[in-house]
């Protein structure tokens, strides 16, 4: 073998252990690239208690309950299926019933989702795209024409 043979052998095998590494990581990392799961994926999931994930949806009207100390109690919806969330500490500013919300946590055996963190939707004429997305499949969207402002409605 020549000096060119060798040395284009050794990138070759450089790159197929590039390759099947990144394979692996892709493959540990399937279910964690998700940004989050909407209540109806996560009833058709079935995910196990204890495991760690988001939760994305609105926070339901008339939910949101304060508990002793910082607990409070809320259910997050994507019009479809709801899911009640616990969470103790200090909720983001924006939050309020309504409006959109990611929180990580993990599913406790009762059925109530532990979050650990809440986040809120950053203005009031965001929604994640995710959400919007599942809201327009499900028909229950309110597009700028239905809405009460230009702004409203509108994904970014």
């Amino acid at each position: 073998m020549t000096r060119k043979q060798r040395r284009g052998v050794l990138i070759g095998m450089c790159l197929a252990v590039l390759g099947v590494a990144v394979a692996l990581v892709l493959f540990a990392m399937r279910d964690s690239i998700v940004f989050f799961y909407s209540p109806s994926e996560v009833a058709a999931m079935q995910i196990a208690p204890g495991q760690r994930f988001r939760l994305g949806g609105l926070v339901e009207m008339g939910s949101v309950v304060r508990g002793e100390g910082t607990t409070i109690r809320f259910a997050v919806t994507d019009k479809a299926k709801t899911l009640p969330v616990t969470f103790t500490g200090v909720l983001p500013d924006l939050f309020r019933e309504g409006q959109g919300v990611v929180a990580e946590g993990s599913l406790e055996p009762n059925g109530t989702f532990h979050a650990d963190s809440v986040l809120a939707k950053h203005d009031e004429n965001y929604m994640p795209p995710e959400v919007a997305k599942k809201l327009k499949e499900q028909g229950v969207w309110r597009d700028d024409a239905q809405a009460g402002s230009p702004d409203q409605g509108r994904v970014n």
